[in-house]
């Protein structure tokens, strides 16, 4: 399990920038089946049936509530597709990368 799933998505902090590509290698170690695609986590979720897909954006919708960090998705039957950056800051922060180790977790 990655740190980041233990840790809580905060706001980013007055004059915050998003993240440098240095510290997006360290952070994208941790979410491997993540890709960083032009500033942006992405990841595409398999399920069984578009029942479990329904089951896991309802349970990604609490996480992202609990966080107040809130991905794109788009479901295709049985995929979901996921995408995660911090709008405030036109790119990636820590708390998107928090996120993604959260979903892995409930996946």
């Amino acid at each position: 399990m990655s740190q980041l799933a233990t840790r809580r998505c905060r706001p980013p902090a007055k004059g915050a920038t998003k993240l440098d590509r240095a510290q997006i290698t360290r952070l994208e170690r941790e979410v491997q089946d993540w890709v960083v695609d032009e500033e942006r986590l992405t990841r595409r979720f398999e399920f069984v049936d578009f029942t479990a897909a329904m089951r896991f954006v309802d349970a990604m919708a609490g996480v992202a509530e609990a966080e107040q960090h809130h991905p794109d998705f788009t479901v295709h039957y049985r995929v979901v597709d996921v995408v995660i950056w911090t709008h405030t800051l036109g790119g990636l922060s820590e708390n998107d990368f928090i996120l993604a180790a959260k979903l892995d977790q409930i996946a």
